[in-house]
């Protein structure tokens, strides 16, 4: 199989032959809590080979959702329990400084809701996810939730690309290398506008404790 995939993606083709549907569990998985994987792109490379028949589409799909929800649940976890001493103590291991790490919090403290399942789809966001969500003291029913909506999106879009392309993996990854960046600034403008509408109905929309006040004026 090795053979019919292009570029990084070859390189993932025997880890995926030697262990199958627990390849994407732990490279999904551990991605999710901060530790560099390739888990984005084990999902595309497993629904190439759901494509051929070597594995199974919806059991590709479950298991990507599952590593992705627990990873981020074992972030989360870290965040909580380990606060931000432990969590800049081995960041910076892994890029996650101080500076950067203020920035993302102030992030999600103003946005958490809507960060969650967008930063999925983020690289460096989508790491640290769940430690940064738990740091700026989200709750962790709200996080999950959001959490997984994001993940089921997120898995399932990547490993159906994967399906989709099968034999035509080639032509598909050449197509996305020449035209990766103008797809990425088209993905950032469409998720600025859609956060833009998104944040202007809520500032039409009156607070709750006015709109009592105006009914009893009213009345």
């Amino acid at each position: 199989m090795a053979a019919h995939l292009p570029g990084v993606l070859q390189s993932l083709a025997p880890i995926l032959d030697h262990y199958g549907y627990i390849a994407v569990l732990g490279l999904v998985g551990v991605e999710g809590f901060g530790i560099p994987a390739p888990g984005q792109t084990i999902l595309i490379v497993a629904g190439v080979y759901a494509a051929s028949g070597q594995l199974s589409l919806a059991a590709v799909i479950a298991c990507g959702i599952l590593a992705a929800v627990v990873g981020d649940n074992i972030g989360y976890a870290i965040g909580h329990f380990g606060g931000r001493p432990l969590v800049l103590r081995y960041g910076r291991y892994v890029f996650l400084t101080e500076p950067r790490l203020q920035h993302v919090e102030s992030f999600f403290g103003r946005r958490g809701s809507i960060v969650v399942p967008i930063a999925r789809f983020i690289d460096g966001l989508r790491q640290f996810n769940g430690v940064v969500a738990a740091l700026a003291q989200m709750r962790w029913w709200r996080f999950c939730g959001y959490n997984v909506i994001g993940a089921v999106l997120w898995v399932t879009l990547w490993v159906l690309l994967g399906d989709f392309a099968g034999n035509r993996i080639s032509a598909v990854y050449q197509v996305v290398d020449r035209y990766q960046k103008y797809l990425l600034i088209g993905l950032a403008v469409a998720l600025a506008v859609w956060l833009g509408w998104w944040l202007a109905r809520r500032r039409q929309q009156p607070e709750p404790e006015t709109a009592t006040v105006r009914v009893k004026e009213s009345i």
